[in-house]
């Protein structure tokens, strides 16, 4: 098997949730349609504390947010209003123009919480980023689920390993959620030209390699891939066809030409844009 191509995320912070983002990274700037991976780290709020991602902007992309451990609150300018638990999916597609707000909710904020998630952006293909914006909610017991063999495949978005997930994807894709008993197998086939895994937790050996937790892993295109669990593990497994086209990221835009994002922080920062139903706290250009 070629050697896979291994990236190890740098830590940030988002409004406080510390996150390790693999991607994008120098060495590989899509999976896919994948183009951003941010890993929230299980993190314990204090009672008055939590996360509060202001009002901000995207175009060109579909953000999807899955939780493992808390809550959150979804608003954005289309008037979505939903609450996110673990299992779910929570899916916007921005088009030309949304802004949204995360947060914390507000009962979680008095009594303290837990937070432990993902939260990706799939670029959109060139024929729907300047599109309409769209958002839809997917409650854990639709999301279809594989276990056999102690492996537990749970279908987040896209197809693959004989899954399909309701969620609404532009182009194909594969993002799997795959928890696997000490000392069982999982093979990933070559159905999606593009693949990465992302081991969470655990011991999981690559045709006999030894992965690192939280670190992304690019599987080499054509070839199947053995994954194999020393201990209790917890994995994603994602990717999907080819962008059609290079992309651009600045700040919260994606876009296949630079002109639609100089548009795009020109009305942004001009408050040309449309708002969050009750919001009025935003977050600027950097």
């Amino acid at each position: 098997m070629t050697s896979p191509l291994v990236i190890r995320p740098r830590a940030e912070s988002v409004e406080g949730q510390p996150i390790l983002r693999p991607l994008p990274s120098a060495k590989c700037r899509s999976v896919g349609p994948f183009v951003f991976f941010d890993h929230m780290l299980q993190t314990a709020y204090a009672p008055g504390h939590g996360m509060d991602i202001r009002q901000h902007p995207h175009i060109g992309l579909s953000t999807l947010t899955y939780l493992f451990e808390g809550e959150l609150l979804h608003k954005d300018s289309l008037g979505s209003y939903q609450r996110v638990r673990p299992g779910e999916v929570s899916w916007m597609t921005a088009g030309a123009a949304i802004a949204h707000v995360e947060r914390t909710p507000a009962e979680l904020l008095e009594t303290g919480s837990r937070m432990h998630g993902l939260q990706v952006w799939l670029a959109s293909p060139k024929s729907a980023e300047q599109g309409a914006g769209h958002y839809s909610h997917h409650t854990a017991d639709s999301l279809p689920v594989n276990e056999a063999l102690g492996v537990k495949i749970r279908m987040i978005a896209g197809n693959g390993f004989c899954l399909e997930s309701p969620v609404p994807v532009l182009s194909p894709t594969l993002y799997a959620e795959v928890r696997m008993q000490a000392a069982t197998t999982l093979c990933v086939p070559t159905e999606h030209q593009q693949r990465a895994v992302y081991v969470l937790a655990g011991d999981v050996r690559l045709n006999d390699e030894l992965l690192e937790p939280t670190t992304l892993v690019v599987l080499p295109e054509g070839e199947e891939a053995s994954l194999y669990a020393e201990s209790e593990s917890h994995l994603v497994v994602f990717g999907g066809a080819p962008l059609d086209g290079p992309r651009r990221m600045n700040w919260n835009f994606v876009a296949s030409e630079p002109a639609l994002i100089d548009k795009a922080r020109e009305r942004w920062a001009a408050g040309d844009w449309p708002v969050v139903e009750g919001e009025t706290g935003r977050i600027e250009l950097p």
